[in-house]
């Protein structure tokens, strides 16, 4: 007997390991079963080919950061009107722990500027171009800063496909077929330097079938890839975009590349109700989507809001939250340079109450009711991408080189589009200083629910974001929409003048009640709203990328 004990424990080892192992196998076939989506990881990107890019960085064991740098590299390429490393962005990380953190490198104020650079803001809307406006680009440092903390695979791997694409070029992106066509935009392109890249042998912008190539990018990325950041913001590739920057009439210098530094910092944390959201502090703008969220949940709203007389009630207090949002937008700023009083106050229960009990329930009212102070311009453009790893790992990653393709300033020696960022202090400050932020309406941000549910969302579209991201986190949370539905459903823009604009396909018996309230209904056709985002509950993760980008999720 005694020999035989060794074998009988093995046997009931084994017994018990393939008990195991058939329990997980038919746990593992329910959640899948029942997910409509994904089960492990998933990438929310502005197109397809990106999200699958993202994915497939992750399939290969990349972390949620290396998937979120693979898919904004490939979207510098097949949508470059709206980022590039010519560029900047802001990152919010939740850590496997539950520990979430936000990596701030938007662009920065050059040492040297024009001294009445505030002069030239436009006083009508318009595209801002010209070398004056471009900031210090950080794109670059801070995916080196987020590899470096959370990356799995090597800097060299997440370059490759977007190296590939911009070499080989690819076909017309959809998207940017259709921008080209819009005359504000074509006519900035084939009178720019950016007809380099985007026009054919006779001068005219590229469309439908044509070939789009980035060489000299694509020799950029490939000679970051093997020698690191540090060859943009101190080597070679630096010192030729210096030198394209100013022979474009543009004030950057080497030194502000050298000394341009990633800006790490917890997230500010906000709640709504049973659900708590983080947010990046300012001088981004989840302090104005969240003051929207917080006024919009001191109302009964909930699904059957959207029934009747109750659905046009919802939407006249969600436009005078946006209005009021409009009134303290200048609010926001870079608090390392501000003498103004911190942007907290916006999400401050009592002064959220003292603005509840401002909103009248059948009227609205005149401008200087909501702020003595005229908001600033409106003004479109960025890209965003939500991502969450088999590991837990979430990013939500709003990047921008600021307005439609920047300020139309293209660098040929190093094949960047520059940015425009400086145009953001327009109406919005009195003086910029060196190093500055401008201040921004990005606000890529993460909600956990008590239950533990995860949503991990954000927005493109400039002064758009944050209308677009506020509906889509009520459709979902409060209206239980799904996230799908939540981010299709049209908008409601309340513009810089307190105009009401409403997205095709709005009901018409709202827009009917929203009149008869006395809101400024007009019509407007630029809605660039875009909103990408992702949902993990129970198991399930569900990705959704704005159709109105014609973008698509992918995951697995």
């Amino acid at each position: 007997m005694a020999n035989s004990k060794p074998w009988l424990v093995c046997c009931c080892v084994l017994g018990a390991l393939t008990c195991l192992a058939l329990i997980y196998l038919c746990v593992s076939l329910l959640v899948v079963g029942r997910c409509a989506s994904f089960t492990r990881a998933a990438v929310a990107a502005d197109s397809r080919l990106c999200s699958d890019i993202g994915r497939s960085i992750l399939q290969q064991g990349g972390s949620a950061v290396d998937g979120a740098i693979a898919a904004l590299l490939c979207t510098s390429v097949v949508n470059p009107q709206s980022m590039g490393i010519g560029g900047g962005s802001i990152v919010t990380v939740r850590d496997i722990t539950g520990h979430i953190k936000v990596y701030n490198f938007r662009e920065t104020v050059p040492r040297r500027f024009k001294v009445d650079l505030l002069s030239d803001c436009p006083s009508t809307f318009t595209l801002s171009t010209g070398s004056q406006w471009i900031g210090v680009p950080g794109e670059l440092r801070g995916y080196e800063a987020l590899h470096r903390r959370y990356g799995k695979l090597s800097w060299a791997k997440l370059f490759e496909p977007t190296i590939k694409l911009a070499r080989d070029g690819i076909k017309m992106p959809p998207f940017l077929t259709e921008l080209l066509k819009e005359p504000l935009i074509k006519a900035q392109v084939e009178h720019s330097s950016l007809c380099k890249l985007f026009c054919n042998a006779n001068k005219t912008a590229l469309g439908k079938g044509d070939t789009l190539k980035f060489s000299q990018l694509a020799e950029t990325l490939e000679i970051v890839a093997q020698k690191g950041a540090d060859a943009f913001y101190t080597g070679k590739i630096g010192q030729d975009l210096i030198k394209d920057i100013k022979e474009a009439g543009g004030t950057l210098e080497m030194d502000d590349l050298r000394s341009f530094r990633v800006r790490e910092e917890n997230a500010w944390k906000v709640s709504l109700g049973n659900t708590h959201m983080y947010i990046p502090p300012p001088p981004a703008g989840g302090a104005l989507l969240a003051f929207i969220l917080k006024l919009m949940k001191e109302f009964p709203i909930n699904a059957t809001s959207m029934e009747g007389q109750q659905k046009t009630q919802m939407y006249h207090y969600f436009i005078e939250a946006a209005k009021f949002a409009n009134g303290q937008r200048r609010s926001i700023s870079d608090p390392r340079f501000s003498t103004k009083k911190s942007a907290a106050h916006l999400i401050d229960p009592s002064f959220i109450d003292r603005i509840r009990r401002k909103i009248s329930v059948n009227c609205t009212h005149e401008n200087d009711y909501y702020s003595n102070v005229a908001p600033p311009l409106d003004r479109f453009g960025t890209t965003h991408v939500s991502v969450v790893d088999e590991d837990g790992l979430a990013v939500s990653a709003t990047s921008t080189i600021n307005q439609i393709f920047g300020g139309a300033v293209y660098s040929p020696r190093t094949g960047v589009i520059m940015n425009n960022e400086l145009s953001d202090f327009c109406k919005r400050a009195d003086a910029i200083s060196a190093g500055e932020q401008p201040p921004s309406s990005m606000s890529p941000v993460i909600l956990e629910s008590e239950s533990g549910g995860l949503l991990v969302i954000g927005g493109s579209g400039g002064s758009m974001i944050t209308s677009a991201v506020a509906l889509a986190i009520m459709n979902r949370l409060w209206l239980k929409m799904s996230l799908k539905d939540a981010i299709a459903a049209p908008i409601v823009y309340v513009d810089s003048e307190n105009n009401v604009k409403l997205e095709r396909g709005f009901d018409q018996s709202v827009v009917d009640g929203l009149k008869a309230l006395r809101h400024k209904v007009r019509d407007w056709k630029y809605f660039f709203n875009v909103v990408n985002g992702l949902e993990k509950e129970n198991g399930c993760i569900e990705a959704v990328s704005d159709k109105r980008k014609m973008g698509q999720a992918a995951g697995y």
